[in-house]
């Protein structure tokens, strides 16, 4: 191994999280950050003063590009456009180093989806990853003020639209197991209860399986979409609980192949949002039903 080569796996962790989190798919943190390995490769100079600098300028710009020829194609993909779902046994988890599982959650990085390239890889670098403003400033090739003001610009578009209010893992757990069971039973009442009266879900079929083509708002509408769901026969999902980007989620499986993923907010009483991927190419990577355990929602 040449020290080029050690030099970049020392920083890989880091640059695989930034770039999942600004990309929200592994498919294209693995691009970029094979783009990345190319150019430290080639240019890397000798008497560089510091390779994580260059490394997460790097990742930073090439994130930044991808994201916006992506948001330029977004006009042809159908339906919502959400981030591509880690398993528990990703090599992009909670449990590595420099990441915290409030970052990688499922419902953060789909809000991510709602700032601009810059906000986002600002936003990230700072308030993520930690990194003062002079190096924010060099990664975005942009002035510390621009940045502060960039980084002040996502901070308050991510508060309107995450929840005040930290839930514990065993509350969202609970409530998670309560809604599987009410799903699963098709009973609309018992679903409806378990839903914020101004809960929202988002699915993301991409068109390549039914999926719905607009969010849903309030908890009337999203209960009759599932007691729907429950009630038909030929679907026949096989309902698990699993782990997304590192929280208590639900896997739903159909002949022994993953069908969909569904994440949640929630308060610790009610769901406040649901997040399903259905998706097949976003789901390749979870495998079959015989890799994952199957647990009961008792």
């Amino acid at each position: 191994m040449t020290l080029t080569t050690h030099t970049f796996d020392q920083h890989r962790r880091r640059l695989t999280g930034i770039a999942y989190r600004m990309l929200g798919s592994r498919a294209d943190a693995d691009d970029v950050l094979q783009d990345a390995w190319l150019r430290w490769h080639e240019s890397a100079p000798a008497d560089l003063r510091s390779a994580e600098a260059w490394l997460v300028t790097a990742v930073t710009r090439l994130s930044i590009d991808r994201l916006r020829a992506r948001k330029a194609e977004a006009a042809h993909y159908v339906g919502p456009w959400l981030p591509e779902p880690l398993a528990e046994h990703d090599p992009i988890t909670p449990e590595w180093q420099l990441e915290r599982a409030s970052d990688l959650s499922f419902a953060f990085i789909a809000v991510l989806e709602r700032l601009s390239p810059d906000e986002r890889a600002a936003f990230l670098l700072r308030e993520v990853f930690d990194y003062d403003y002079p190096e924010v400033a060099q990664a975005l090739d942009k002035s510390e003020a621009a940045c502060r003001q960039l980084v002040h610009r996502a901070k308050t578009r991510v508060g309107e639209q995450q929840p005040r209010f930290t839930v514990d893992r065993e509350a969202h757990l609970r409530v998670l197991r309560r809604f599987l069971a009410a799903a699963q039973s098709g009973k609309r009442d018992d679903i409806e209860s378990l839903l914020a009266d101004d809960a929202i879900a988002v699915s993301d079929g991409g068109g390549k399986t039914w999926a719905t083509l607009k969010p849903l708002h309030g908890a009337s509408r999203i209960a009759w979409l599932y007691y729907a769901v429950a009630r038909n026969q030929a679907i026949a999902l096989e309902w698990r609980e699993g782990v997304v980007n590192g929280e208590p989620a639900i896997l739903r499986y159909r002949n022994g192949v993953l069908h969909s993923t569904l994440s949640i907010v929630t308060d610790g009483e009610h769901v406040l949002a649901l997040y399903g991927v259905l998706n097949p190419d976003k789901l390749a990577h979870f495998g079959h039903a015989d890799a994952a355990p199957s647990q009961r929602a008792d």
